[in-house]
């Protein structure tokens, strides 16, 4: 998220970030944990949102769960648009418990950016998904969840993060 951020901030974007507590925790003193149940997550997004003011010109959303938590509300904050980097489209290793439906009725302009072998949601995964027209997808070429290609893709994490942050500004500009 750090380099995204920053790409988008040189592309004239101002960014706003917030972190989840169950991140900060985890930053803090090392431990893996869970993430909080939804519920807590959207009342934070919602109060990160208010901070900052009306977001009617807003692009929400974030990094995985962030990204998740901000398509979950998009449509009811009324922002401009979501942009999701590496959207959790299932639990790992689960495939069958699909985190969709609300994607499929999604009024938001939005763009998720995804690995194309990204272990919540492959691009032949995706694919097969009934996914709102407003969504425009952007698959970042042989990156995991975090967009890290293997080194014998001959690509690289700078190419694809590059990649990444090209399409979100394009996204973001074509909004107005």
């Amino acid at each position: 998220m750090n380099a995204i951020a920053e790409r988008l901030a040189a592309g004239g974007v101002e960014v706003i970030r917030f972190e989840f507590e169950y991140m900060a925790k985890r930053r803090e003193d090392g431990k893996r944990r869970g993430p909080d149940r939804m519920p807590k997550l959207v009342d934070r997004f919602k109060e990160a949102l208010d901070l900052v003011g009306p977001p009617a010109t807003a692009v929400i959303g974030g990094k995985s769960m962030g990204g998740r938590v901000g398509s979950m509300i998009a449509d009811d904050v009324g922002g401009a648009g979501l942009l999701c980097l590496g959207y959790p489209f299932h639990p790992p290793g689960k495939p069958e418990r699909l985190r969709t439906a609300h994607l499929e009725t999604l009024r938001t302009p939005g763009l998720i950016v995804q690995g194309t072998r990204d272990r919540l949601g492959s691009e032949e995964e995706v694919s097969k998904y009934a996914l709102s027209p407003a969504i425009e997808l952007a698959w970042m070429e042989d990156g995991d969840h975090s967009f890290e290609p293997r080194k014998k893709s001959g690509r690289t994490i700078e190419q694809n993060l590059e990649a990444a942050a090209a399409a979100a500004l394009r996204f973001i500009q074509a909004l107005g």
